[in-house]
């Protein structure tokens, strides 16, 4: 699906362009939500939401001023309007909300001929489950490097999302970086992605993620034959762009030096998690999502 630029129509043109961007857009949003909705309900999360009074930028609720409140919380306007002093509570912003990164860079394409699904529509599946059951307990979500990246709750946002990992953008990289834009302080990260890039890529996102207090995890998501290596006599292995190739008639022989590299990058992976005090999650795309879902809600979890 590409994007294409807006248009100025107007009359009856306009009306059937509109229709037909609608029926567009609505016939990419509900697969992925509608499927996302039901891998959420399948986890039983039995948690109450966690929203409660804190500094945050968004307006929760009043509440009647009590002795000990400092006049300057008491809300002038709320109170004229009736017999009472009422003080306006924000929402905790750093309980709030948790920040997403998919990565859709084109290695996250790659499918193996006995996947089901490719990395990335593994990866956009889980973490729009996750957002489900995140805005269900009262958290604000953020998508990161997308328009959905402001914090919001709400079906709204849900949808936002459903479109932002639905639609593939133009000029995509071989291998992806999470964005070092601003998360919410204190709060709460997941980054899924191949992590097959050089790691090095990676750093500038998580020194912005600890210098704001954001713990969070990794989710490193692979097809089964990047960690069996099956590959056998001749292959030719062609990255996801096609700007790189290699050829070569002994694919059996690369087993050992290709999975030496993938362990060393897990293991920096694993080591960048342990100097920020954040956790690491391995899924193969041929295994339920359901369990990786279960652990990311359970690792990044409420807050008491």
């Amino acid at each position: 699906m590409k994007r294409g630029a807006p248009g100025q129509v107007g009359g009856a043109a306009g009306a059937v362009a509109l229709r037909r961007d609608a029926e567009n857009i609505a016939g990419a949003l509900p697969p992925l939500l509608t499927e996302a909705e039901m891998l959420a309900a399948t986890v039983s999360m039995g948690v109450h939401g966690r929203r409660r009074p804190g500094s945050g930028e968004d307006f929760w609720q009043y509440r009647q001023a009590m002795p000990g409140d400092a006049i300057s919380q008491i809300d002038w306007r709320r109170s004229g309007r009736s017999d009472s002093h009422f003080i306006r509570q924000m929402e905790w912003e750093s309980a709030q909300t948790v920040s997403l990164w998919v990565d859709d860079a084109r290695s996250m394409d790659y499918r193996g001929q006995e996947s089901p699904r490719s990395k990335h529509e593994r990866a956009a599946l889980i973490a729009l489950a996750l957002s489900v059951l995140l805005i269900k307990a009262g958290e604000r979500v953020s998508l990161m490097g997308t328009s959905a990246s402001p914090p919001r709750s709400g079906r709204a946002q849900l949808s936002r999302l459903a479109m932002e990992l639905a639609t593939p953008r133009q000029g995509r990289p071989d291998y992806g970086a999470p964005p070092p834009e601003r998360m919410a302080r204190g709060g709460r990260a997941v980054f899924l992605s191949d992590f097959l890039g050089d790691p090095d890529d990676v750093i500038p996102a998580l020194d912005r993620a600890a210098d704001q207090g954001v713990k969070g995890c990794f989710v490193q998501v692979l097809d089964e034959t990047e960690e069996v290596f099956p590959f056998d006599g001749r292959v030719i292995f062609e990255s996801m762009s096609g700007s790189l190739d290699f050829e070569t008639q002994r694919a059996r022989a690369l087993r050992t030096a290709y999975l030496e590299r993938l362990a060393e990058r897990r293991g920096r992976l694993d080591e960048m998690a342990r100097r920020l005090g954040w956790r690491v999650m391995h899924h193969r795309t041929s295994e339920s999502p359901r369990a990786a879902l279960l652990w990311l809600y359970m690792a990044i979890g409420p807050r008491v």
